[in-house]
Order: C-alpha cells, then structure tokens, then sequence
C-alpha cells in the first residue's frame, strides 16, 4: 500500500503569488531550517523556526507541522496572521500548536524583531535543567553575558496565556533559555536570528563537555573581562553589522555544497 507524500501536493506558483520581498523571506527561512538540519539541531518534527512576512499585515511563515527540517522549502512555509488564521497552507499539513503560542506571542509583542527560532537540541535542554543556566566559561558563552533571558516551564507550550508570561520573561532581550526545554533565539532578520543560535548552540556543547570532566575545576573569567567581552559583544546584539551578512553567506556556501532544493 503506498502512501502520497504531503509535499507532493505543494502548489508549484507560490513563487509567482507572493511579493518579492515575502519571497526573499521565504527563502532565508526555509535556508534556516535545512542549516538546522545539517548541523543536527533538529527533534524530528517537533520544533519551529518562524519569520516575519514583510508588509503592513501582521503574517508569520512557519513550518508545516509534519514535515522534517530537511524538507522544509521556500514554498511549502506556512503562513499564519498572528490569531492563529491559516492565510497560506500550501500542504494543508496545518501547523505546531505549540509553536503558534511560542511564536505568535513574539512577533505581536516585538515588532522589532523579524525572526524567531526555537531548538530543542540535547546540549541546549540539557543547559536549561541546570539552576545556572548558561555559565561564563567560554568565549562563546561570555558574548552572551547580560543578554539572556530564562523563562520557567509550564508544560507543553499549548496554553494561550503562558505568551504574557513568555514576553513578560523575554523583555528587551532576544536570546531565552526555556528552562527544561530548550533554546530561542530572535533577530532584526533571519540571519541575525541564526547567528546568535549558532553562537549559543555552541555555548551550551562547550558547557556539556566542560562539565562532563567530572570533577574538574571550571575557571570562570573575572568580573572585569567578562565586561570586557560583553562590550565587545555589543555588535552581535544589534544584529546590522557586517559581520551578520559575512556569517550567513558562509553558511549559505556551506549549505549549497550539498543542498539547494531549499528555494524551490
């Protein structure tokens, strides 16, 4: 008995009905998620990246829930106006209920930021059990030093107001450890978004490792250099330095090695 996979279903003019801008988004999105994919940061089907779909309409893309990262294309997104209204659903695969709570309560409460993306990755959830949460061990984990938020389990994130409580933890920050479940982090783009989640996935291996010693001490840096190092920071916080478009353009090169299917 064979069965017809969702994508094939796929309207194939997504492309040619949508702005050009939408579409740029799209296709930095769906990037996003197979990069995720290749880096293994991915839970099966169980985690969402989101963006904002430029225009005066308050519409995100996420992923169709169903779907694997590494089958997530620029025309098979979903897009969703911030009540929860399917606008666009070319699988008709519906989408994450828990993801539309995570990322619904973000882009209606900050405008300022375009991109949201959520991991559930064994390091990141294995740092968010821990009562301190991301330590100032490593370089990586200092640049983010006074820019992390925490926010409390609650469950499965299925309950409409656990969002005042998410963007009330969040306040000005953009980077949220979900404590006992995993990592989130936002940006003024899609490429924003995914450098601070690299610099934070990265964090949160090297703490694992680290700690996986045993009973080996752990140096944390003094007071002084870890300010040291938060200002020098401060150009990864804004998100419009040339450093963002340098570090996506890597990872596009690196991603199109093996993968181009994602602008389809």
């Amino acid at each position: 008995m064979s069965s017809v996979s969702p994508l094939s279903s796929v309207s194939k003019n997504v492309h040619q009905r949508v702005s050009p801008e939408e579409w740029e988004v799209r296709v930095k999105l769906a990037a996003a998620y197979r990069l995720a994919a290749l880096f293994k940061w991915t839970d099966h089907i169980y985690t969402h990246f989101s963006a904002r779909v430029p225009g005066p309409e308050e519409h995100f893309l996420i992923n169709a829930f169903g779907l694997l990262f590494d089958e997530i294309t620029a025309s098979n997104l979903v897009k969703v106006d911030i009540d929860g209204t399917v606008v666009d659903d070319p699988t008709g695969l519906g989408i994450n209920p828990a993801g539309y709570v995570i990322h619904s309560a973000i882009h209606a409460a900050r405008p300022d930021l375009q991109a949201v993306l959520h991991t559930h990755t064994r390091d990141g959830i294995a740092v968010s059990a821990q009562r301190d949460g991301l330590l100032p061990i490593s370089q990586h984990a200092i640049g983010f030093s006074g820019r992390v938020a925490y926010h409390g389990y609650e469950g499965v994130a299925l309950d409409l107001d656990e969002r005042e409580r998410l963007v009330a933890d969040l306040g000005d920050k953009s980077v949220l450890i979900l404590r006992n479940h995993g990592l989130l982090t936002a940006g003024i783009s899609v490429e924003h978004a995914f450098q601070q989640l690299h610099g934070l996935e990265r964090a949160c291996n090297i703490q694992i490792a680290a700690q996986a010693a045993g009973n080996a001490e752990l140096i944390f840096p003094p007071a002084e250099v870890v300010a040291k190092v938060e200002k020098q920071a401060e150009v990864f916080k804004s998100g419009d330095g040339p450093g963002v478009a340098r570090h996506w353009n890597a990872l596009i090169r690196q991603l199109e090695r093996s993968d181009t299917e994602y602008k389809n």
